[in-house]
This record gives structure tokens, sequence and C-alpha cells, in this order.
């Protein structure tokens, strides 16, 4: 039953009494196969409210132009940019679960992988939108492509790094769409497989004719280490491509290049941030507390307070480089940031990004599924909050007072941002529907290895030490899906 390769110390990634391969399956597919509950209902609706208020913010927006949000002549970017970069940060825990765990082995990914690949989907969606928002004439966006035209010489900037931006996106797009699509074809067939009627029919199309044969699982596990290669560099690539739209100008407050390492680890800290809120709400509605276990929850909240004190140290970096440099307008960028009118803004930042985090140093708070939940909201508004100080506080006063100017966004930037929350959770609640939330195949491979009651026989075999037994049972009283009784027994 049990493999002896993993330490009976190892807190297990599966936990429940007398789990077997077709229960992960009901379990991980009931969502799919049923009707769903009211908890889906209410959070469909209101996301729905949401995307429908984004689809008029956006319309109206395209037929008055942008001159509805609250740009002015200082203040040229404010809430579109600070949008998009905050999606685009949002989407990097994904590939960083998929590509980069999968690459050093980390077992523990497996539960959590699919949805997390999902989100990175669509938040890259989510921060398109702004894209094509911005342009002003959208149904021209493939002029960003380096196409034939009858134009003539109408080629694209190559210096530019806002065609960095549309290339970097799209590649992260397209190799994230792949390599998600591929990890579910085993999940796909398992739903084709149970299915009738139209659904079998459909589902008989998305899974590709797979055949569950051992050259069709070779060339899987070949295919996904080989699209986790290629989507490992994109983890860094494309948010430092997105950090050039700023470094490389010379605008005091951007022009800096501490941005690549910086933005990096800051959307690793928001993605981390985001798969916290939507898994802790999807293991307790969907019934997967046994594969989304205390150990995942744990494990997540220790990457956000890596994350969360490097974006710290990024802060402080960068006050004393502005004090460094001798630049006066450098210094006086930062010193408006904590003390000139928007100082609530930069504050917000720094309490909710660099002081909230560090309460997970505390054991019992890492444990704690609401305050876990708390916690992962307040991280994400504090990275808004940090996308709005860099852009609006570094341009709402020019060199020439005369220029100075406040931002204010309209109705139109609220409802744009808002409406884009509305839309992401709306294609996530729809994805929980048609495809399983968890990779069934990934998560069966730990279950005589790295599952409770794999490591309960070897508990009951009696032939481990007795010290070890106890360090086990001990790490389980933060589990709250195991029931420590059937220890006190063996």
């Amino acid at each position: 039953m049990a493999s002896h390769s993993e330490s009976i110390i190892r807190e297990p990634l599966i936990t429940g009494k007398d789990i077997t391969y077709a229960q992960i399956t009901n379990e991980v597919l009931f969502p799919v196969e049923n009707k769903p509950n009211m908890a889906w209902w209410i959070g469909f609706s209101l996301a729905s409210l949401g995307a429908a208020l984004w689809l008029f913010s956006i319309s109206y927006t395209f037929w008055y132009g942008v001159g509805a949000w609250g740009l002015n002549k200082t203040v040229g970017w404010a809430w579109d940019i600070t949008g998009f970069v905050w999606w685009v940060g949002i989407g990097h825990a994904g590939t960083l679960i998929s590509a980069v765990l999968l690459i050093f082995r980390q077992n523990w990914r497996n539960s959590i992988n699919r949805s997390a690949e999902a989100m990175t989907i669509f938040a890259v969606i989510c921060a398109a939108t702004y894209i094509f928002g911005h342009m002003g004439r959208p149904w021209l966006a493939y002029w960003t492509l380096p196409l034939p035209n009858q134009y003539g010489s109408l080629w694209v900037n190559w210096n530019s790094a806002l065609m960095m931006d549309v290339f970097a996106i799209s590649t992260y797009f397209s190799v994230s769409l792949i390599f998600w699509y591929t990890g579910l074809l085993p999940d796909i067939a398992s739903i084709r497989d149970r299915a009738t009627g139209l659904r079998r029919r459909i589902y008989s199309v998305l899974s590709f004719g797979w055949t569950g044969s051992v050259k069709t699982w070779q060339r899987f596990e070949t295919v996904s280490l080989i699209l986790a290669g290629i989507s490992t560099p994109l983890v860094l690539s494309v948010h430092t491509i997105v950090s050039f739209d700023f470094a490389t100008s010379l605008e005091p407050g951007w022009h800096t290049t501490i941005f690549p390492p910086y933005f990096v680890a800051g959307a690793i800290f928001s993605g981390f941030a985001m798969v916290q809120t939507l898994l802790l709400i999807a293991r307790k509605v969907l019934g997967l507390e046994n594969y989304i276990t205390m150990f995942h929850i744990e494990s997540m909240n220790k990457i956000i307070l890596l994350t969360g004190s490097i974006v710290g140290v990024a802060y402080i970096t960068e006050f004393f480089i502005a004090w460094y440099s001798g630049v006066e307008y450098e210094q006086y960028a930062f010193i408006n940031r904590s003390t000139g009118p928007y100082w609530w803004a930069y504050w917000s930042m720094m309490t909710c990004n660099v002081i909230t985090p560090q309460l997970f140093w505390f054991k019992k708070i890492r444990i704690n599924i609401p305050l876990s939940w708390i916690l992962s909201i307040i991280v994400n508004i504090g990275m808004w909050f940090e996308r709005f100080v860099i852009i609006v506080t570094s341009l709402h006063r020019d060199y020439i007072p005369s220029s100075w100017v406040m931002f204010y966004p309209t109705w139109t930037d609220v409802g744009i941002f808002i409406g884009s929350i509305g839309l992401f959770f709306t294609m996530f609640l729809l994805f929980i529907r048609v495809l399983p939330s968890v990779a069934m195949a990934e998560v069966k491979l730990l279950l005589k290895s790295s599952s409770e009651q794999a490591k309960k026989k070897l508990i009951d075999d009696g032939h481990l030490d007795p010290t070890h037994v106890d360090d086990y049972t001990t790490a389980l009283e933060k589990y709250d899906s195991v029931d420590l009784n059937q220890y006190q027994k063996a």
C-alpha cells in the first residue's frame, strides 16, 4: 500500500481515511457532473454583475474615447496601466506553481496547480482588456504585429518597451494556455468516459483522443517537462519586461535598475495571495479539504512571507538609492510619495505589503484559514496601491510647478477596474463548473506515498521509530481534516 521512499515525518499531501482512486475521481468531478449549489449561484450572480459593469464601462470608453477616464495632460497613465500591471502580476503564481515547482519535483503543487494555471489565463485576459481599452481604436490592434501591410512602411517601433509588452505577454499567454490544456487532457478523458450523450461528444473532442496507454503517458510527461522548461524563464522575463515600461524612461521615481527583480518578486507575491483567496473558498465550497490541505495553505503563506519581505527590502532600497544618487528630483519623487497629497496611498501600500505579511512568521496565523484569507486580500489591495503609487505619484508633480495636478478617477475608471474583477471571477466560476479544479491524475500519484492513509499504515505496522511517529502526529494537530483519535488508538 505505502512506499518507503518518503519519510514518515513529512506531513501528508492527501488526508482522509480509506481514500481510493475512484473516490478521488468522484470528489473532484462532483462539481462538474452535478448541478451547482447555492454558494456557486450566489458567487456567479455577483461576479456576473461585475462583468456586466465592465462591459458597460468599456463600451462607454470605446464610444466616448479615453477622455471618459480621469487622465489629464500631466497624468497620462493612471488606473489603466495600474490595473494592467496588477493583473499581469497576479498571473505569475500559476506559471511558477506549474513550471518551476514541477522542475524542482515539489509534489505539493499537484493539488493547486490546475486552479493556479486557470487563474493565470484569466488574469492575463483581464490585463489585455486594459491594453485594448487604452488603444483608442482597438480594431487596429493588429498594427502592433510585424505583419505585411498595405501601408508600405508602417512597422512597429522595436525600441519601445510597450512593444516588448505585446510580445512578452502574448507569448506568456500562449505558453500558459498550452501548458494548462495539456495537463487537462487525462482528466478530460476521465469526464468523457463517465459522460453520456452530447456531453460525451464534447469532451471526446476536447480530450484529443486520449487513450491512457503507456506511450500516451510517456509523451504526456515529456511534453509537460518541455513546456515547464519553456515556461520557467517566462516567470522572470514577463514582469521584467513590464517593468521596462517604467525603468527605461527618464522619469524620476521610474528610472531605476531595481525595477525588474522588484516587479518579479511583487508579481509572485500578489499571485500567491490571489491563489489563496480563490482556493481557501473553493476547498470549502467544493469539499476538497482532503486534497488542498493545511500543508498547501501553510506553504503558500511561507512564499507570501518571503516575497513580501523581498518587496519590503526593495522599497527601502529605492529610498536609499534616491538619497545616494544626490539627484534632487529623484529625492523629491520619493519624499512626495510619503508626505505629499497621495501619502495615504503610500502608507496603505507599506502597511499591506510590508507590515501585514510579517504576521505569517507566526505558525498559528499561517494555519488559520480565516486570517489567511483576509491577509491574502489585504496583500492584493496593497499590491494595487503599489502600482498606483509608482505611476501616479511619479507623474502628478512635473518639473514645473505650473504643471502640478491631481488625478481623480471617474466612474468609468472605477467601473472598468471593479468590472474586471467581476469578469475574472465569472471566468473562474465557469471553469470549476465544466473542468476539474484539481489535477486528478497528478493527485493520484501521491496516494501510495504521500497520503495520510499510507503513512497511517506505516504506523500501524509498528516498524517505525516512536519519536518519528510522535513528531508526525504532533504536526497533524493543525489539520482541519484529520481525526487524531485514530492515532491515539494506534
